[in-house]
């Protein structure tokens, strides 16, 4: 059992899993309704209904991940190798789940579904062995009770700043640019148009459940 205190990079580059977390969870949680219902068109019954339908969905998927990630054995460890393979195609659906194609009311209802879905999976799938990791990193409670601090400092930091600069650039595009940011082809002409037309707006847009002590510590 590793009781060795934990460096403070290490606290730190813990504490910075959650604020990444937070600042896209917090992202989907001020503007996903909005953008379904305002943006993409879909009647805001059926976002309603989706959203039920999913946390279902998670409230059974979330203790499956649970269960295979503490079984998982590679030479990464338990939880680690989730953080790695899951990233790239965590921002990617949250990428496709912002964008709007120009399907029917059909379409767009089946699309959100969908991409909805795998993110939320995705998320799980992060999320889930990234907070099992404090079980696994030291055995001294005292240890863990600090990561814990670290983390939910980071996290808060990182909802405020999304707080602090997503609400400025809302009201900068307003709602027809911010459906247009979310149009591929849109994409591409407003950003052929800001680097042709005023190079100033190319800065903008480019900004744009733990173990108790005394268990073994397994790797992670």
């Amino acid at each position: 059992m590793n009781r060795e205190k934990l460096k403070l990079s290490e606290k730190i580059g813990y504490g910075f899993g959650d604020a990444a977390s937070s600042m896209f969870w917090k992202l989907f949680g001020m503007y996903i309704m909005f953008f379904y219902t305002d943006i993409f068109g879909i009647p805001a019954a059926v976002v309603g209904t989706m959203f039920l339908v999913t946390r279902i969905g998670d409230s059974f998927f979330d203790p499956l991940v649970g269960i295979i990630s503490d079984r998982t054995e590679t030479r990464w460890g338990k939880f680690r190798p989730y953080l790695l393979w899951m990233a790239l195609p965590f921002g990617i659906i949250g990428v496709l789940t912002f964008t709007t194609p120009p399907f029917d009311t059909t379409g767009k209802i089946i699309y959100a579904y969908v991409t909805f879905s795998l993110m939320m999976l995705v998320y799980s799938m992060i999320n889930v062995p990234y907070a099992s990791l404090m079980g696994v990193m030291t055995a001294d409670g005292k240890e863990r009770t600090t990561l814990a601090t670290f983390r939910f400092i980071f996290a808060f930091g990182g909802s405020f700043l999304v707080l602090g600069l997503f609400q400025p650039l809302f009201d900068s595009f307003g709602t027809k640019n911010l459906a247009q940011l979310s149009n591929p082809k849109e994409i591409t002409l407003l950003h052929q148009d800001s680097t042709q037309t005023a190079p100033e707006k190319v800065f903008l847009w480019e900004s744009k459940a733990l173990p108790t002590e005394g268990t073994p510590v397994d790797s992670f």
